[in-house]
């Protein structure tokens, strides 16, 4: 019998049965991994298998067609943080997100580091605006990892790497401001902290979101349905109104 014993984040969870319940964990050797846990709506297990929580996890399953079998050990707890909405909102669609996007069974460690760090900084960061890049990062990292990745070093136009200040919606490929032209208004604009160390603005922020959201709703959500963004909606919308 199969067993993994691994270190996770619980990224969904829904019921199963009358007392069970189904959960995606984002693990950092086993990508996203499926079980089921007895007992999994329980007044004990609730606190536990909350979206964002870091957990051991070990699975068990008899084959590899069959759902294993889950048992989770909470290792470090978001509960205090879900009394506050724009962070509940932010780990709302970012575990959604990987859950619904990344394939099973697939390792990425690249982001399942990022993941973590981005859990992290919601919770300690002095203000939103220092987690709200790294989300936009971690977006921007997500579709590179899974083959959507936006090719921002240099001009699509004349290959240059300076003054790049727009991306195609069509491609991803960035534009300089210069070679933009008449054709500036059909293209989405570049934050310059994707590309540098820049301290962005309010502004630059929801322009990364813009981005990132354009290829994200684009490359995975335009053949399936899209009630996931509906998280991201709620997560922009409560960010804009503290950005005033």
């Amino acid at each position: 019998m199969p067993v993994i014993r691994t270190p996770a984040i619980v990224c969904t969870v829904r019921k199963h049965g009358e007392h069970g319940a189904v959960a995606r964990l984002f693990t950092p050797e086993h990508g996203l991994q499926v079980g089921y846990v007895q007992g999994g709506r329980s007044t004990a297990m609730r606190p536990v298998l909350l979206p964002a929580n870091l957990v051991t996890a070990e699975l068990r399953s008899r084959s590899p067609d069959q759902l294993a079998s889950l048992t989770v050990e909470l290792s470090t707890s978001r509960a205090p943080y879900y009394a506050e909405p724009l962070a509940a909102a932010a780990f709302e669609w970012v575990t959604l997100l990987t859950a619904t996007v990344a394939p099973d069974d697939q390792p990425f460690p690249r982001l399942y580091a990022a993941l973590a760090a981005l859990l992290e900084l919601v919770c300690v960061a002095p203000s939103a605006r220092w987690w709200a890049r790294a989300m936009v990062q971690y977006e921007a990292l997500l579709l590179a990892e899974l083959g959507f990745g936006l090719d921002l070093e240099r001009c699509a136009v004349t290959g240059e790497r300076k003054d790049l200040a727009y991306v195609s919606p069509r491609t991803g490929r960035a534009v300089s401001l210069h070679a933009a032209g008449v054709y500036a208004e059909k293209l989405l604009p570049l934050p310059a902290f994707l590309t540098s160390d820049a301290e962005p603005d309010w502004e630059q922020l929801l322009q990364g979101f813009a981005l990132t959201g354009h290829f994200i709703e684009r490359q995975f959500f335009a053949e399936r349905r899209a009630d996931p963004l509906a998280a991201r909606v709620m997560m922009i919308d409560r960010l804009k109104r503290i950005a005033g």
